[in-house]
């Protein structure tokens, strides 16, 4: 009935919340792909933070780095043994980027070609 309908209307805007989250998703997974072989660091949700060599990105933002060194060794000893690893996409908080490998106009174009066509 009604409550149908107005559930496969989504939130009016011919939007519907996993699409909206679906497409901001792929841009960043985009963005991730293009910075392959780059040094990031990445920050988790628990603080730790680790740099290393961007290998690769999935669709869910999951990374894999290589040749990693953690931030704060004192912290975090257990680690020092570790040259690669797996990090799950929902631990992430941050990822730092290399300065010299951002086009920021670039970056700009894309997200406004995504705002466009959501």
């Amino acid at each position: 009935g009604e409550r149908r309908e107005r559930r496969e209307r989504g939130r009016g805007d011919g939007q519907f919340p996993a699409e909206e989250e679906r497409v901001s998703t792929m841009l960043f997974y985009s963005f991730f792909k293009t910075l392959t072989g780059k040094e990031v660091t990445v920050e988790l949700k628990n603080d730790l933070a680790i740099t290393g060599i961007l290998h690769s990105v999935d669709q869910y933002l999951n990374i894999k780095l290589n040749e990693i060194k953690v931030v704060d060794e004192a912290k975090h000893p257990h680690l020092m043994a570790v040259k690669n690893c797996f990090i799950r996409g929902s631990v992430v908080r941050y990822i730092q980027l290399p300065q010299d490998s951002i086009d920021t106009d670039l970056l700009h174009d894309a997200t406004r070609r995504e705002a466009r066509n959501a």
